[in-house]
């Protein structure tokens, strides 16, 4: 089970979302460590005490990641920046 779940909608196209998905690996590569790798429309992405994906679905990005345990008690942080991020890569859907 994953300690943070989220789907963020977008309308734009598969390509740009791989480009901005594409954005967020880079930057948690260079910020954090972390090696990322695509396989297929699934990026994934690990370092110590973290390990999660990014899949680009039918107009959504879906984002689970698992944290180790010294950095479940920052969960609630993590993930609140990581919504900011997506929300603001991906956007909010086009009505």
């Amino acid at each position: 089970m994953a300690d943070i779940d989220f789907t963020q909608p977008y309308s734009m196209s598969h390509q740009d979302a791989r480009a901005a998905a594409q954005v967020m690996a880079d930057k948690m590569a260079s910020e954090f460590s972390m090696e990322t790798t695509w396989e297929g429309d699934v990026l994934r992405f690990e370092r110590s005490g973290l390990t999660g994906t990014l899949a680009l679905k039918d107009q959504a990005a879906h984002l689970e990641m698992q944290l180790g345990l010294m950095l479940k008690a920052f969960a609630p942080a993590i993930q609140d920046k990581v919504v900011r991020n997506m929300k603001k890569l991906f956007g909010a859907p086009a009505d």
